[in-house]
């Protein structure tokens, strides 16, 4: 009995304190219906959001995030073939408030990136979606519906994003 005991504490440490793979928090979710603009100034509405029934990666970033500029550094690295294999569309949602958005621009430009680039200086977007550090990425179906998340980044994050890309494109 004491043996079962422990084992089910040791599982439930296990499950507590490992990374999740799939978004099993929302399953199934649609982007919320939030109103915020391009980088030019277009409005959006986010649940409008579509890519041709491919998939769609949306990153949280802010211009004073070292690990934010990595990831999208690393997948813009990759971005192209990404494109061209899987259709994926990337959208890079920047949290930077008033304070810091006008230097977003000039960190896309500097970076080269070919995203499409969001702007959320009010947060709504964010709260929305629960996101509560950035970088914070979700990647939706062709369907809009969430099947992953994923918060923070280290080198190798970018793989098993691509590899849940590749899944849910080839369905």
């Amino acid at each position: 009995m004491k043996k079962l005991f422990l084992l089910s504490i040791a599982s439930a440490a296990f499950l507590a304190f490992s990374p999740s793979l799939t978004d099993e928090t929302n399953p199934g979710k649609k982007l919320p219906s939030v109103n915020i603009k391009d980088m030019a100034g277009n409005p959006i509405n986010t649940a409008e959001v579509s890519n041709d029934g491919k998939p769609i990666v949306i990153s949280f970033w802010a211009t004073w995030c070292k690990p934010c500029k990595l990831e999208l550094n690393t997948i813009a690295e990759e971005y192209e073939t990404w494109q061209e294999e899987t259709g994926v569309k990337l959208i890079a949602v920047s949290i930077d408030d008033q304070k810091t958005a006008n230097s977003v621009e000039s960190v896309v430009n500097a970076a080269g990136w070919e995203y499409d680039i969001w702007m959320d200086p009010n947060g709504e977007f964010k709260r929305a979606l629960g996101v509560n550090n950035v970088p914070h990425t979700f990647l939706l179906d062709g369907e809009g519906n969430i099947v992953y998340s994923h918060n923070n980044f280290v080198p190798g994050d970018e793989e098993v994003l691509y590899e849940h890309v590749k899944e849910i494109s080839a369905k």
